[in-house]
């Protein structure tokens, strides 16, 4: 891609593994009935669109799983571990493949998140990483719960291509979820779907010639 200048990243799929289906069975344990239509890759209850977009606390999320699991006796923690049961790790050397890429590109990081996720996510990251944020990988990173706002809804699109002086033609979104590749297209962004394990990454990069 001869004209690409700019790199945004999603996370969860593209850098880190995540799997939807052990989050569909730890919910489904606590007794929260039609999974596939309250969490799903593609759609959810609003309940989580309210929590990745910082509208509700954490408590009021564990109050949400409560209600709809119908069991107000569940404890935090029995949530924080199924909630976070979707959470795998960084693949292969994907920290390393950042790097090479943020030395051909300006690259940032947009990703859809929450309170609950991000915490587990920086306390892993120092365990066995050793360090605590993004900063080095690359220009910015963003979280939709820092935003108030979400993909795929345009103006988070259109809130990084503005904060860093960006040119929609020269840049390009690389995500997972189409229904994201959508709203990033209506920002006039170039989009990629991520196809592959995220341990592929730099495969992934390889052949559509951006490394």
């Amino acid at each position: 891609m001869e004209k690409i200048k700019n790199i945004i990243f999603d996370y969860g799929n593209v850098i880190f593994a995540i799997d939807f289906i052990r989050t569909q069975n730890a919910l489904s344990q606590l007794g929260i009935p039609n999974v596939n239509e309250f969490f799903a890759h593609k759609g959810h209850n609003q309940l989580f669109d309210d929590f990745e977009t910082g509208s509700i606390s954490p408590a009021q999320f564990r109050d949400g799983i409560r209600k709809a699991a119908n069991q107000m006796q569940l404890t935090d923690q029995q949530i924080d571990d199924a909630w976070n049961s979707l959470l795998l790790g960084v693949s292969g050397n994907n920290h390393d493949v950042l790097l090479e890429v943020k030395q051909k590109y300006r690259t940032f990081l947009l990703s859809n998140n929450n309170k609950i996720h991000f915490d587990w996510i920086i306390a892993y990251l120092q365990k066995d990483f050793g360090f605590d944020n993004y900063n080095d990988f690359f220009e910015r990173a963003y979280f939709s719960q820092d935003t108030s706002m979400r993909k795929p809804n345009v103006e988070i699109f259109e809130m990084v291509i503005k904060e860093n002086n960006l040119i929609p033609e020269e840049t390009l979104f690389i995500d997972d979820s189409p229904q994201h590749i959508e709203g990033a297209k209506k920002a006039g962004l170039h989009t990629l779907l991520m196809d592959v394990h995220p341990e592929k990454l730099r495969d992934f990069l390889v052949h559509h010639a951006l490394l």
